[in-house]
């Protein structure tokens, strides 16, 4: 599918003065100022996150009041459950609160429930369970903003919950939890609405600490914070971006036997970017939940011996590699579906598709795969004995929180925001929600919504394309959810051999300008992707891509990450 290419522009009187004043590059400067750092005093402190910009944790709403609990939990040796989400943000924030709990001498249980038997959030049966096993205290970590019946149970049954979590709470106010410690809640003045749930774990960990007299131990935690605040796709401004900044800093220097043993299964060895998080680590993480039960992920942070670690980090790898294989059988399934189904008659605006028995732990990383590749906001939805459960990823521009409110009647349960959404639907009822939805976005959006974007940074020339720009990107890192991956654009770049063809589906480019200046680039899904583009020695390109460094044998080059390019013909 052709990309529309929105190329920024740059005042050059503008980025001059402040890459003086940063004593950067030009091109930084440029970068800089298109992510809103338009000012030295602004971009200094981007350049320079520390812990200076962690804000005071009583700053969150009813943080004194669930802190003097705990700690009156703590005295009494009375029992504290953690109940955490099943996903990376979920299981690291349960290791990081149970570990600051056990420091300060609490007795802990903890529970993640079971994506396919229990569902998301707290449960009435399971929190019976814990009733009869003495536990007094729950706290929840990245849910129970909207647990109104659970958290009723708990209270007229002599438990109280803290509630700690980032979701979108509903119109419908709280529930009556002992206390709710979330920055998106109503009246919370806390400064940075952006932190993942493992980040509001960390601040409820970091004030108890404090109380403790232990707040210099805290920076020991931004390591596991660091990896669920990445994997939940969380804004990388502000206090996350100190959060993972320093602790992709502090990952090499792990001690933690099973971060250690799933660093090495992930092949993480030396300097540790956001990429390492995001393609790495989490998804070995995430696999434990989406395939099997993620309190695996906890036992592993948890392991008292390497050997023991090592054991665990390893079926969390073949977890993944299961997921991955079931992942890619999923979405051909449900783009076959979709093409079955009618790709332009029925769902020319919205894809929805549904199969028998597809695995509910992936219909989520395949909608979100849809979506990409055919540019619409897409459901996947997996049924089971005539019930549908359903996973939903949008595109920019249409908010699919809203599409579904226009059909929720068809829907058992539903809820999630503008780009990604879960629902349960009687089978019976799915024509019709395509229908409605596709009806919602066609009045929505525009032809030109249907048709991907692509942000282009800065268009660089030939001539100053080296490695040393990307060693000046390092300075940006890290990159992610609000503080994308530079892209570049550089026109006049010729083929000098024919497209080299990597594992059936990629490309290697050999490139060079007028002047003979070689480069080599590699395009990731090339095959597909340049269906409708010739691509023959001399053919002129104007390239779209990433700047990388290429380490192989000890010889680094420079590499360019294509991705889009324009021919000539």
């Amino acid at each position: 599918m052709n990309k529309r290419w929105n190329i920024l522009k740059h005042d050059r009187e503008q980025l001059i003065p402040l890459s003086q004043s940063l004593k950067v590059s030009p091109l930084i400067a440029a970068l800089l100022i298109s992510r809103g750092f338009d000012t030295p005093e602004s971009a200094y402190k981007f350049l320079n996150p520390s812990l200076d910009d962690l804000h005071e944790p009583n700053l969150l709403k009813d943080m004194e009041k669930s802190v003097a609990r705990i700690l009156k939990a703590v005295e009494d040796q009375e029992k504290i459950l953690i109940w955490g989400d099943y996903d990376v943000d979920g299981t690291t924030g349960t290791v990081v609160l149970r570990k600051a709990l056990d420091i300060i001498g609490a007795q802990t249980g903890f529970h993640v429930p079971n994506r396919f038997t229990e569902g998301y959030g707290l449960n009435i049966p399971a929190l019976e369970k814990a009733k009869e096993r003495g536990y007094g205290l729950v706290i929840t970590v990245d849910c129970g903003s909207t647990a109104f019946e659970p958290i009723a149970w708990a209270q007229e049954n002599g438990m109280d919950v803290i509630v700690t979590d980032h979701h979108l709470t509903k119109d419908e106010g709280l529930p009556n939890a002992f206390a709710v410690v979330n920055p998106n809640q109503p009246d919370d003045e806390y400064p940075d609405k952006n932190l993942a749930g493992v980040g509001v774990a960390f601040k409820l960990a970091h004030a108890l600490l404090r109380e403790k007299g232990k707040e210099h131990i805290i920076n020991g935690f931004l390591k596991v914070v660091a990896i669920g605040t990445v994997a939940d796709i969380m804004n990388l401004s502000g206090e996350n971006r100190a959060i993972v900044k320093l602790g992709l800093l502090d990952l090499p220097k792990a001690k933690n036997y099973g971060l250690k043993a799933l660093m090495e299964v992930a092949d993480c060895k030396s300097e540790m970017t956001s990429y390492h998080i995001g393609f790495r680590i989490a998804p070995r993480i995430n696999a434990a939940g989406r395939m099997d039960v993620a309190r695996q992920v906890v036992e592993l942070f948890e392991a008292e011996t390497f050997e023991k670690a090592r054991e665990l980090a390893e079926i969390l790898d073949s977890r993944n590699r299961e997921r991955q294989k079931v992942q890619m059988e999923i979405t051909a399934l449900a783009l076959q579906e979709y093409l079955d189904v009618g790709a332009s008659d029925t769902q020319a605006h919205f894809a929805v598709v549904a199969g028998e028995g597809w695995h509910r732990g992936v219909i989520g990383l395949a909608a979100s795969r849809i979506s990409e590749k055919l540019h619409r906001p897409s459901i996947v939805i997996s049924l089971e004995n005539g019930i549908g459960h359903g996973s939903a990823r949008s595109i920019s521009n249409y908010h699919l929180l809203q599409g579904l409110d226009s059909c929720g009647d068809l829907m058992e349960q539903y809820g999630g925001h503008a780009a990604a959404a879960g629902m349960k639907i009687s089978a019976e009822n799915i024509d019709d929600l395509r229908e409605k939805l596709n009806a919602h976005a066609a009045k929505t959006l525009t032809a030109e919504d249907l048709i991907p974007a692509l942000r282009i940074d800065a268009e660089v020339s030939s001539k100053t394309l080296d490695l040393s720009i990307v060693e000046e990107l390092k300075l940006l890192e890290p990159f992610g959810a609000g503080n994308p991956k530079p892209i570049f654009a550089t026109k006049d770049l010729f083929l000098t051999q024919e497209p080299w063809v990597m594992k059936e589906k990629h490309l290697k480019l050999k490139l060079a300008d007028s002047n003979g200046k070689q480069f080599e680039a590699v395009w990731w899904d090339g095959v597909e992707k340049s269906k409708k583009q010739t691509l023959v020695p001399k053919t002129r390109i104007e390239l779209a891509y990433s700047p990388e460094a290429n380490s192989w044998q000890g010889n680094t080059r420079l590499q360019l990450v294509v991705e889009d390019l324009r021919t000539d013909n």
